[in-house]
């Protein structure tokens, strides 16, 4: 019987390679997982009827003494807004329920190419608006650790399934933390990379500025095997960067605390947690520092003007007339108000009308306009502090996991819950939220560690030193 909770991609690998167990035996036991855990955690919206046909494959590969890569015959999790050819892939919504993808995102093109198996696809916030997985139009996920608690969002499935052990690591999307959040809440470790190092062709797009496909995984070392697997240049997406082109600075040996943003709105339990983190950085020769971040008030605000702007032009497409689910009424135009009224869930109608609201006549200058002006104020921002220190360090998330439903009645709660993570989307700053401890009651607990652009290689080494000390 193998145990999932001590596994890591690179064991797996080793296990495999040594004959300790085959990839269908790795795979059932994930299978297993998933048939005994996924009921009450509701992770998996699909499991794919052929993931021991792709495990088989594999072990043929290497009975025949054939060479194959550290993500061959890995067990790996799919959000459900990352197109796999002839699959559902619905992004948590009514409006798709029956949409089949009629091509290969990038990033699956690339784990195919790597034998990796797909398990099945992954709960999440309707069309990635959210930041507790309850918006899912297909009931929420909970949490591995609470099951009366939110598991984060939107990539709630896929940081659940991690958490969970009921995949090896998983592919989620970040948009405004949606990757670090979860993983933080799920006690995983989740990497936003620097926006355009993965390509986002084939990723259903909510805000096309601010989305970034990334890894969730059990370890630091997990999570830099996977981004390894997806990033570079895409024909296919004009926003794609070849990060190796860019020059790697030497390290300054500081690390950046911004101490004025922590001031207010964080959990007693989790300040107490980051301070206590961000201390044994010292015993490794760190030399922590002040940084003045004060534009980053403006950060939500911001991101909630841009993001609903974006995701109003992006969800225009999803009419029910060229594909996705269809109403009749009774004409055109009520065709429309019945597709969209009932194919939308209320959290993504909400950002329709608010992101229209800002770019209609009249607004356009007022709030789209000015929140492109801070947007770059930002990005000014973190380049001056960037010259100064290798990362910097802040909470995850402010608060531990809640109970669910305890934010849905009130949206800028909720919101507020994104206050650590949007400035790497605003910016396309690399990020990544590590495990850090956990409350007195037993929650997960994480820090965000952030980078310059290209400077994951910063994140990992930070990481991998952080869960030794």
């Amino acid at each position: 019987m193998l145990d999932l909770n001590k596994l890591t991609i690179e064991k797996a690998h080793a296990g495999l390679l040594a004959g300790d167990f085959t990839a269908v035996e790795l795979t059932q036991s994930y299978l297993n997982a998933i048939k005994e855990k996924n009921g009450e955690l509701n992770a998996y919206l699909e499991v794919f009827a052929d993931a021991l046909d792709q495990a088989k494959a594999v072990d043929e590969k290497i009975a025949r003494k054939e060479e194959i890569s550290i993500l061959g015959g890995i067990p790996l999790a799919i959000k459900d807004n990352m197109l796999i050819k002839g699959r559902v892939s619905s992004s948590g919504s009514k409006i798709l329920e029956n949409y089949r993808a009629v091509y290969d995102a990038t990033v699956i093109e690339k784990l195919k190419a790597k034998e990796a198996i797909f398990l099945g696809r992954t709960n999440m916030d309707e069309f990635a608006m959210g930041g507790s997985g309850e918006n899912s139009a297909y009931g929420p996920t909970k949490n591995p650790h609470d099951l009366t608690r939110v598991p984060g969002g939107s990539s709630s499935g896929s940081a659940a399934a991690v958490g969970g052990n009921l995949a090896l690591a998983a592919l989620g999307s970040d948009t405004g933390g949606s990757i670090r959040q979860p993983a933080a809440l799920c006690g995983v470790v989740g990497l936003k990379p620097t926006y355009g190092t993965v390509s986002r062709y084939g990723l259903v797009a909510m805000a096309s500025s601010l989305d970034q496909i990334g890894p969730i995984a059990k370890t630091v070392g997990d999570a830099e095997i996977l981004f390894n697997a997806i990033k570079g240049k895409d024909p296919n997406d004009s926003t794609s960067l070849d990060s190796s082109a860019y020059p790697k600075q030497k390290e300054k040996m500081r690390i950046g605390i911004p101490e004025s943003y922590l001031a207010e709105g964080v959990d007693e339990e989790v300040l107490k947690n980051f301070y206590e983190s961000v201390h044994k950085f010292r015993d490794y020769g760190y030399e922590i520092v002040d940084v003045d971040l004060s534009v980053l008030k403006y950060s939500l605000a911001c991101y909630y003007v841009l993001m609903p702007a974006e995701a109003s032009t992006n969800l225009a497409r999803f009419d029910g007339l060229r594909y996705g689910n269809h109403k009749d009424g009774a004409d055109l135009l009520g065709d429309y108000l019945k597709t969209r009224g009932t194919g939308f869930g209320p959290e993504v109608r909400r950002r329709i009308l608010l992101g229209t609201y800002v770019l209609s006549a009249g607004y356009y200058d007022a709030y789209y306009h000015k929140a492109n002006d801070v947007r770059h104020l930002i990005r000014q921002a973190y380049d001056k502090v960037f010259a100064d220190v290798d990362i910097i360090v802040t909470p995850t998330s402010p608060t531990p996991a809640w109970l669910l439903g305890e934010k849905t009645a009130d949206p800028l709660k909720m919101y507020l819950e994104d206050i650590f993570t949007v400035p790497a989307n605003l910016t396309g700053l690399p990020a990544i939220s590590v495990p850090s401890g956990k409350t007195s009651t037993g929650l997960p607990l994480g820090i965000q560690i952030m980078a310059p652009h290209f400077r994951e290689d910063l994140l990992f080494s930070f990481g991998k030193r952080f869960a030794k000390l």
